[in-house]
Order: C-alpha cells, then sequence, then structure tokens
C-alpha cells in the first residue's frame, strides 16, 4: 500500500507538470473514457469562470432581497471594526496617558456600544448568508434532479449513475460552501483591507509605506498557490466518481464477487482507486497546509517590521503610543482580512470545477423530448402498433431494430421471443419512451407516442421490468407506486393473483413489512411477483412483461398467467419471453432476429414456417411438446 501511494504521488507530479504550463494538453488523470466525456477535459480558465459567475448569477436572483440585507449588515459590521482602533487611539491618548478616568469611561461606553452593533451585525449577516446558502442548495438540486428526470437512457449512460449522483450531492455541496463563506466576507475583507490602509495612512504616512509592500507581496503568495489548485479540484471530483462507481458495483456485486473469490482482485481495485484519490487529495492538503503558514509568516515579519520603525518613530516623538497601537491594529484587520479572502478563495477552486459539472447536467438537452402540443386521448383503448421502427445509437453503424411492424390490439396477448441482443427489451423501450425511434412511428390508439402527453402515457402503460426494482420503504407503498389511492382491499386482490398473497401474509407486518432499497430482502421470485403486482394495481392499457416470469418454478408460472386473465382480458399485453412453453397459445408470438421481424403468427404456424423458432423450440422442448 506505502509503495502504491508513492507510484500514486510520483504520477500526480508528473501529471501536474504537464497538466499546468500548457495550454494545450488536457490535464487529464487516467480515467474512464466515459469520465473523461464527460468531466474530463479542460477547459479554458476564463469559460469556467464565467460558468461559476453565471451559475450564481441565476441561482441568486431570487435572493436578491437577502443579498441586499446581507450586505448592508457586513458593510455596517465592517465599518464599526475600522472605528474601535481609532477610538482605542484615542482612549490612550486622551484617556491613559492624561490619566482622565472619566474620559476612559466615556469613550469605553462608546466602545461597547460600537462592539455591540459590530456583533448584533455579523450574527444576522451570517444568519442571512446561510438562508441564502440552503436555499440556493436547495434550488440546484431540485434543478439538477429535475433534469436528470428528463433525461432519456442516452443521457444516464453518458454521464454515468454515480456520477449525476456527485453532481446532485457533491457539487452542489461545493457551490453551496462558496456562497456561504463569500456572502460571509463578500463586503468586509475588501472594505476592511482598503480601510484598514487608508486608515493606518491617517495615523502616519511613512510608516504606511510598509503597506504598499504588503498588498503585492501576500497576493503573490496566494495567487501561487490558487492556480495550482485548480486542476487538482477538477481531477478529484473525477476520482470522486470513479471510487464511488467501484465502490457502487462491489457493494451491488458482492454474492458474484464471493462466489468467484475475487476479494483479493476487487482489494486492489479499490486499492488503486483510492492510492490516486489519496494523492490527489494529500496534495490539495498540502496545498492548503502551506497557504496560511506563508500568509502569516508574511504578515508577522511586517509587523515586526511595523514595531521596529514604530518604536523608533514613537521614540522620536513622530507618532503618539495611541497612534502605533491604531496602526497595529489596522495591520491586525488587514490580516483579518486577507485570512478571511483566503477562505472564500480556497473555496473557489473546487466550486469552478462543481460549477462546471453542474452545468453539463443542466446544459444537456434530453434527447427525448416532451411534445409541444400534447395530446392526451379521452377514452383510450391501448391499441398498439408500430410502423417501419428503426432505432440506432447516437454514432453506431448499425441500427439495433430495423424496419419493425408490430400490431398488438385490445384484449390480445403479443409475445416477443429472439436470442440476445435482438433487440426485444428495446423494442419495450421504444413504446415507453425512454428512447425515441429513429424512424417509423409507435403509436397508441392512432397516436404517436412523441405526441402523447407524458403522464397520459405513463398512466397507459405499465411495466414489468426485466430485473425487478422495489424501492425503500413498505411493501404497500411500493405497491401503489403507480396508484397512490388504491385501497389495501385492491393490493390484497393485485398480490392474490401475482401469487404473492401467501408469503406478504406471513411477513410479520403484512403490506406494512419495510422493505429496503432494490428489494433485497425479498427473494428474486418473490421481487418479480411484486413488481407484477404493482403493474396490476396501476392498472393500465398497455402491460409490458419483459421476461418477467424468468424467476417463477413452472407451477407458480401457469397459476399467475392464468390469474391474469381477466386483469388484461380488455387491455393490451406484450410479453418479452424466453420459455417457449409459456408462450404457445398466446394470439401472436413476434420472432425477432438481428434487429428484424423474422417471423409471427400462432405457435403451430411458426413452428411450419419460421427456422428460427423451430430451433428455439426443439432447444427446449422435446419434439412431442412442439407437436
Amino acid at each position: 500500500m506505502v509503495q502504491e501511494r508513492h507510484e500514486a504521488r510520483s504520477r500526480l507530479r508528473a501529471e501536474h507538470r504537464l497538466a499546468v504550463p500548457g495550454p494545450r494538453h488536457r490535464g487529464d488523470v487516467r480515467i474512464d473514457p466515459g469520465l473523461r466525456a464527460v468531466g474530463g477535459h479542460r477547459r479554458p480558465v476564463p469559460r469556467r469562470v464565467r460558468t461559476l459567475t453565471g451559475l450564481l448569477r441565476t441561482s441568486l436572483r431570487p435572493y436578491r432581497g437577502f443579498v441586499v440585507g446581507v450586505m448592508l449588515l457586513q458593510l455596517i459590521q465592517s465599518l464599526t471594526m475600522l472605528c474601535l482602533p481609532a477610538l482605542n487611539a484615542v482612549v490612550v491618548d486622551n484617556g491613559v496617558a492624561r490619566g482622565d478616568g472619566g474620559y476612559v469611561l466615556r469613550i469605553g461606553a462608546v466602545m461597547v456600544a460600537v462592539a455591540a452593533v459590530q456583533a448584533l451585525c455579523s450574527v444576522s449577516a451570517v444568519w442571512f448568508a446561510s438562508r441564502v446558502a440552503m436555499g440556493v442548495g436547495r434550488d440546484l438540486r431540485s434543478a439538477v434532479f429535475g433534469r436528470v428526470q428528463d433525461f432519456s437512457a442516452r443521457e444516464v449512460r453518458l454521464f454515468g449513475t454515480t456520477s449525476l449522483i456527485n453532481r446532485t450531492v457533491n457539487d452542489v455541496q461545493q457551490v453551496q460552501t462558496l456562497i456561504l463563506s463569500g456572502l460571509s466576507v463578500l463586503v468586509s475583507a475588501p472594505i476592511m483591507c482598503v480601510g484598514g490602509v487608508a486608515l493606518a495612512f491617517a495615523q502616519d504616512v511613512p510608516l504606511s509605506l510598509l503597506m504598499l509592500v504588503l498588498t503585492p507581496v501576500v497576493t503573490m503568495v496566494s495567487g501561487a498557490v490558487l492556480t495550482r489548485m485548480e486542476p487538482l479540484y477538477r481531477r478529484r471530483q473525477i476520482w470522486q466518481d470513479r471510487i464511488n462507481q467501484v465502490l457502487r458495483e462491489q457493494i451491488t456485486g458482492v454474492r458474484v464477487i464471493r462466489a468467484f473469490t475475487r476479494e483479493p482482485h476487487e482489494r486492489q481495485r479499490v486499492g488503486r482507486v483510492n492510492s490516486e484519490l489519496y494523492a490527489l487529495s494529500s496534495a490539495i492538503g498540502r496545498h492548503n497546509a502551506a497557504m496560511f503558514p506563508a500568509l502569516l509568516l508574511v504578515m508577522n515579519v511586517f509587523s515586526v517590521a511595523v514595531l521596529w520603525f514604530g518604536g523608533h518613530r514613537a521614540e522620536d516623538g513622530a507618532i503618539a503610543v495611541g497612534a502605533l497601537t491604531a496602526f497595529l491594529s489596522y495591520l491586525s484587520l488587514i490580516l483579518l482580512a486577507f485570512v478571511t479572502g483566503m477562505i472564500v478563495l480556497l473555496a473557489t477552486p473546487a466550486a469552478i470545477v462543481s460549477a462546471g459539472r453542474i452545468e453539463e447536467v443542466l446544459d444537456t438537452e434530453p434527447s427525448v423530448v416532451a411534445s409541444a402540443h400534447p395530446v392526451s386521448p379521452v377514452a383510450p383503448a391501448g391499441h398498439l402498433e408500430l410502423r417501419d421502427v428503426e432505432f440506432r445509437y447516437p454514432g453506431a453503424q448499425e441500427p439495433v431494430l430495423r424496419g419493425v411492424d408490430l400490431v398488438a390490439r385490445q384484449g390480445e396477448t403479443v409475445a416477443l421471443v429472439g436470442g440476445t441482443g435482438s433487440g426485444k427489451t428495446t423494442l419495450l423501450e421504444l413504446v415507453l419512451r425512454l428512447s425515441d425511434v429513429t424512424a417509423g412511428q409507435v403509436l397508441i390508439d392512432g397516436n404517436d407516442v412523441r405526441d402523447l402527453d407524458r403522464l397520459v402515457l405513463s398512466r397507459l402503460i405499465g411495466l414489468v421490468p426485466q430485473k425487478p426494482y422495489l424501492f425503500s420503504g413498505t411493501i404497500a407503498s411500493n405497491l401503489r407506486y403507480g396508484n397512490p389511492d388504491a385501497t389495501d382491499a385492491e393490493l390484497w386482490h393485485a398480490l392474490r393473483t401475482a401469487q404473492a398473497a401467501d408469503f406478504v401474509k406471513r411477513m410479520p407486518d403484512g403490506l406494512d413489512t419495510r422493505v429496503t432499497q432494490g428489494g433485497t430482502t425479498v427473494s428474486g421470485g418473490q421481487r418479480q411477483r411484486l413488481a407484477i403486482a404493482r403493474a396490476l394495481v396501476h392498472k393500465p392499457r398497455v402491460y409490458l412483461f419483459d421476461d418477467s416470469f424468468s424467476a417463477l418454478d413452472y407451477v407458480t408460472d401457469a397459476a399467475l398467467r392464468e390469474a391474469l386473465v381477466p386483469w388484461t382480458a380488455t387491455a393490451t399485453v406484450v410479453v418479452v419471453a424466453q420459455r417457449i412453453s409459456t408462450i404457445r397459445h398466446v394470439d401472436r408470438i413476434v420472432v425477432l432476429e438481428a434487429g428484424r421481424v423474422i417471423g409471427s403468427g400462432t405457435h403451430d404456424h411458426l413452428m411450419s414456417n419460421c427456422q428460427t423458432y423451430r430451433e428455439i423450440a426443439f432447444s427446449q422442448m422435446t419434439e412431442r411438446e412442439t407437436g
């Protein structure tokens, strides 16, 4: 592990030397092509800054009143802080030096009042800034989530699930942190810095000439560190996506890993990604750690210089002791302004990277776009038709589906069979409009699905996916997912039809039994039956069963199909199936091969006229059973 960390640090140094000097170098750490396509490229710095400022300008617009309030409070706070050293100088020179106790008490009372105003304004400014930052974080998360909900399967695959989660949570958090820290010092830091220099000049001009040297030196030190940090933050975000992806795969596929005894390989895999992330985080940490000591060193050197020259001037009578004290106080305020400003600047590189990643999601237009004038059928029947449908993935040389014609009428059951990769699941995705056809039409009751209102389409179709997914909650909440108003009686009716009532009754809390994310607390067959029950509770006009009976034994399969008949008598049913024995008696069987329809008809017709179907049937059943 130590050697891995050393190698990771060496790679990081080499990549950093290549990435920073030349604008032509992409500056990518070795990452997956998908990650590089989404977030690994390097844009010119001005473009990234414009992305951050544009995002802040848009997201802060609803909170203009709060922002103005924060600025006013910060202004009052800064002015009161600048008043205190001057009042302190007056107390020292006119009160303490002369032994006038009454004067000290009077000015001291004024100082207490000024300090109270400063504290009140500071607390109020932080409260308002927190309200703005939390509100912007909420709005950005909602905006990113809403955009992702509009994505088709293509966009989700492009970004990756893990990256989308990170952009919604972690990247929004980075922008939120910048807003909170920025509003906290947005006005106070510049005013304290500029005001401190001006009031220091008012105390003693020759001594204040040191300030003219201090400012550029501090700016150069901070700038040198910050310019090296932004590329590191960008690469760290990419590797955070990567390690989340690896951990997600390992947690989800833990049974497969153990079955093949691949634990050592997976540990090495995590170790490599973790070492890369460790090297990047260490480099960022070293830069952060170097920032404040370097700044304090510069400020302390100038403080010693001020005391040295100021002491000589006070000894010569050129400056009063109180004025020297005030001068040192203003130097401390300038240091405080730089330190608080550095906090914002340290948060800026990460926020710039995160803003770019958020904008990438928000600027990505979904390939499946809602109709500008959606159609809402009055009395839908569920008549499904595909006319000369073609679908190809962007950049693919060959289409997944081509020239597909299919009709499924109300009350009919149509089965889709074919080998792996023949396009059966893709066809169902086109009906659901998870993707849009590249040619042809998908029609429901004569209406193109691209023209249907999205809510209407979701009410018309009930899907039971190939890999059924249950959400964290209860069995009842999962069953009501498509029909929130369903009664318990309707839930039990659907469960009995799906052959799931018996095992649900045996559960400790029945319908209120808790279900973990993904439904991992139930078996695969139980999960499939619950997914079927969920589709039944939805009461759609078109049922899509994507190989939804594969985890059931033959007895349960036969009982479930028989129980489904009353539910689907007036609906349209499309079934993707692998078992020929379970679809022998459906109204029509459509055979797909390499994305084309090569056969359509009843079981007997296909056995006589379709070689591919006959081969599939003979591979599963005896010759007597196929007859």
